[in-house]
């Protein structure tokens, strides 16, 4: 009986450690990083799209969906995060997939065999009171659309999504004396480029604005010199002019389900082989919840590329667009969107697979975003 007291006993002795263990909540993952400030998400962003015309060789007014008849992985996007009100914090976004290959920065090429992995943005940062510094590679002020495709609310992108730049590497001064003004101010080495292609440097200025609760209006202005070689935006090589650029949207909420936005832009560019080339556009948006799990989403725009410059093609060319979006919203982490669109050119820029022009294009798409 003193043995079995004994054994009983020493028994005892070890499992109440082993017990008291067993019973301690082990903190998860989440958890952990919640504590220490640092925030991940991200998503996954796949679709289906199909085009009348040929997109992919041909010419393409399109940002990221320009495959004739193809699936695609367009963006696994993912964001490391650490952004306290005080003090010091940063930011990792990484971009990799399809729309990867077309959003590097010079001196990197963009464009289809490229790379599919992109760094997007990753910069510093210290905030203290009203102000924010930043420092480093951060998207645009400019325009109503972003790189991520759970920013927006439809699949394809506007054409003044590509008249615009999507990312600046330079530095970035934010300034809040109210709810309802926030100022910026910037330094940079111009659009898209992560080492400058020249040695001037582009200066950034822009406000948000607040004048009545429902309406938010974001003006941004860009001034420097970047390269005058068409198409589009080629940085680094080439003559180089001064370039000025002045974007400003507003987003009006009518309920809290009904929202409408526009966007007006306007760019110079000179010492082009067309001398000072111009371009502008106007976008229009309307956004309706249907209910908690169905949204509809109608976009019109116009864009005028007075000299060709943007698209290299003829001088005078006139674009306009129009798409419609439908979107189920299952939960909070997964968006299934179908969408329609129509562009149309006074001239004939687009090519049909049989190599014979046309004024129009007609697409369709159904994508899948996935958040976590």
């Amino acid at each position: 009986m003193k043995k079995l007291l004994i054994a009983s006993a020493v028994s005892a002795a070890f499992a109440a450690p082993a017990t008291a263990l067993a019973q301690a909540k082990v903190p998860t993952l989440g958890e952990i990083l919640d504590a220490s400030g640092i925030s991940v998400n991200g998503y996954i962003d796949a679709a289906y799209s199909h085009a009348n015309r040929n997109i992919q060789t041909g010419f393409s007014d399109r940002a990221f969906d320009s495959q004739n008849n193809s699936f695609a992985l367009h963006q696994f996007g993912l964001t490391v995060a650490k952004q306290p009100k005080e003090g010091f914090g940063g930011v990792v976004n990484l971009t990799v997939g399809s729309d990867g290959q077309l959003i590097h920065s010079f001196p990197e090429a963009a464009g289809p065999g490229s790379s599919t992995f992109d760094l997007t943005q990753a910069y510093g940062q210290y905030a203290g009171g009203a102000f924010t510094l930043m420092a480093g590679k951060f998207t645009t002020l400019a325009g109503t659309e972003v790189i991520a495709s759970t920013g927006n609310t439809t699949f394809s992108r506007s054409i003044l999504f590509t008249a615009v730049p999507l990312t600046h590497t330079g530095v970035r001064a934010g300034y809040a004396p109210s709810d309802t003004v926030t100022l910026y101010g910037g330094v940079n080495n111009g659009w898209d480029q992560l080492t400058d292609g020249n040695r001037g440097k582009t200066l950034e200025l822009g406000a948000t604005l607040i004048p009545i609760k429902p309406l938010t209006v974001n003006v941004s202005g860009y001034f420097g010199k970047e390269s005058a070689v068409a198409p589009g935006f080629q940085t680094g090589a080439g003559l180089q002019g001064q370039r000025n650029a002045l974007d400003v949207t507003a987003n009006y909420i009518i309920s809290n389900s009904m929202s409408v936005g526009a966007e007006l832009l306007y760019v110079t560019q000179e010492d082009t082989a067309a001398g000072t080339a111009k371009y502008n556009g106007a976008a229009g948006y309307f956004t309706y919840m249907l209910d908690s799990q169905w949204r509809v989403v109608a976009r019109a725009e116009m864009f005028d590329d007075k000299q060709g410059f943007h698209f290299n093609t003829a001088t005078g060319t006139k674009y306009s667009e129009v798409t419609a979006t439908l979107s189920y919203l299952p939960n909070s982490s997964a968006e299934l969107r179908a969408e329609v669109r129509m562009d149309k050119a006074n001239n004939s820029v687009f090519v049909d697979s049989d190599g014979s022009a046309s004024k129009t294009l007609q697409t369709f798409a159904l994508q899948g975003i996935y958040k976590f």
